[in-house]
């Protein structure tokens, strides 16, 4: 399955927290073309969620703090709706059986 830009930026920037890679390196790593990875590399760093580093006549690229609160953020909106799908099952389960949510408002319930 094709993935949308937005997938392989993504899928960049998280193979980029271990580690600053070559072109090569990240091409291999994060599983995207060469020619379109230095598309998104273009963007990313125009959007400073990237930054070039050289030594010696060797580019490395590396997330930046910014590309960190980026990754971040998309991770915590993946939990959200991981446990949104939960929560809703929770939520269906107690209106099937009332007397489940009623009886734990009611301790002396359990004694009877």
């Amino acid at each position: 399955m094709r993935r949308s830009r937005l997938e392989s930026c993504e899928n960049i920037l998280e193979t980029l927290v271990s580690k600053p890679l070559t072109l090569c390196s990240l091409a291999s790593e994060a599983h995207v073309d060469p020619t379109l990875l230095v598309q998104y590399l273009d963007f990313l760093m125009r959007n400073g969620l990237v930054e070039e580093r050289t030594i010696g006549n060797v580019s490395f690229y590396a997330i930046t703090e910014k590309g960190l609160v980026v990754i971040k953020a998309l991770n915590f909106q993946k939990y959200l709706r991981k446990i949104k799908g939960t929560i809703r099952a929770i939520d269906e389960a107690l209106e099937i059986i009332p007397e489940i949510s009623n009886q734990s408002d009611d301790p002396k319930k359990f004694s009877e």
